[in-house]
């Protein structure tokens, strides 16, 4: 099955809908499947008493900002939405959003959108949940921060609500941005597999693009991935972002990935069965020998190529006696023998 690629642009277009395009030109050049947003009223998801996460202070350089006044600038209108829809059907790639209050979700939901995406910051919204499960349709829910009782509770709501479990995927996660490698923790994702029995995947805020590529790896059937323009951009995500280059190189690594489970039987593949013949080795003679000589093991020596008899079988050539006189090198044919 082929992984769902979420190119996560996150806020990285600063509230600017060029920047926004351009962040779907990227998406799409890269092959992700989709390209994803936030869709968010600030007022109504952060209190004005709200203080920034000590990463956002970093990226952002403005500590006396609070984190609802850096929020507000990075909103997305609800016509900029409808302009992302039809460009991103020009682009041939598909448009997500993740909402993060009750009214954007509606408004999601009204847009139609194929499924919903639950951020970390809200699998303890009780009413948030219950919003996404009535809604009935498929379900990525990201784990960041959570454990496997919390999870367990999100998705009992989830499922009461309306939505079966085999709608369901769960994202591990670590809400740092940048993830250390330490803390990544990523067989947590099968942990996570085998204790609620849902698909699983990977919401991956490391800096680089080795733990995605590890994640499919490992059975992730989605991945999620910031990206950016340009790292250097001002606002809270973009230092934890991938560049273009760096997410068409992810995009590629996991295409690749995906080719290698094969069917799980082992035996040689068609694209290596014309090096058995160069790679073994058959029975060849260690010395000239004349006619009537009974072959010994010191006669024996076993070379390249495997065109002849193979050592597997020198317990049969033993003790036979040569036919003819044969030359040192020479490879033992069983018409060599009596």
């Amino acid at each position: 099955m082929q992984t769902l690629i979420i190119a996560e642009a996150g806020v990285n277009h600063n509230g600017s809908l060029e920047l926004a395009k351009k962040l779907v030109d990227v998406a799409a050049e890269a092959g992700a499947d989709l390209v994803k947003f936030q869709t968010f009223q600030s007022e109504k998801v952060i209190s004005k008493n709200a203080k920034k996460a000590d990463y956002q202070v970093q990226n952002t350089g403005k500590a006396a900002e609070s984190q609802l006044e850096m929020v507000k600038k990075l909103e997305l209108s609800p016509e900029n939405h409808f302009v992302l829809i039809e460009y991103c059907k020009m682009k041939n790639i598909e448009f997500f959003s993740t909402g993060f209050d009750l009214e954007s979700l509606d408004f999601l939901q009204k847009l139609n959108l194929p499924m919903f995406k639950i951020p970390s910051g809200e699998i303890t919204n009780l009413p948030y949940l219950q919003k996404i499960g009535g809604f009935g349709k498929p379900i990525i829910l990201s784990t960041g921060m959570a454990n496997l009782g919390e999870i367990e509770q999100a998705l009992n709501i989830l499922i009461k609500a309306g939505t079966p479990k085999d709608k369901i995927t769960v994202l591990h996660c670590n809400t740092e941005y940048p993830t250390p490698f330490e803390d990544v923790n990523l067989l947590a994702m099968k942990t996570i597999r085998k204790a609620f029995g849902v698909k699983v995947g990977y919401s991956d805020h490391t800096a680089g693009i080795e733990v995605s590529i590890a994640a499919v790896a490992l059975g992730a059937t989605v991945i999620e991935k910031h990206f950016t323009l340009d790292k250097n951009m001002e606002g809270p995500d973009h230092k934890a972002s991938l560049e273009p280059h760096e997410l068409k190189a992810m995009v590629s690594g996991i295409r690749n990935v995906e080719k290698i489970f094969g069917n799980g039987i082992k035996q040689a593949s068609a694209s290596e069965q014309k090096n058995i013949e160069i790679a073994r080795k058959s029975i060849h003679l260690a010395h000239n020998l004349p006619k009537n000589h009974i072959l010994t093991e010191k006669d024996l020596i076993m070379k390249r190529p495997a065109n002849g008899i193979s050592p597997m079988q020198m317990g049969l050539v033993l003790g036979k006696k040569l036919n003819k006189n044969l030359e040192e090198d020479h490879q033992v044919q069983w018409t060599d023998l009596v």
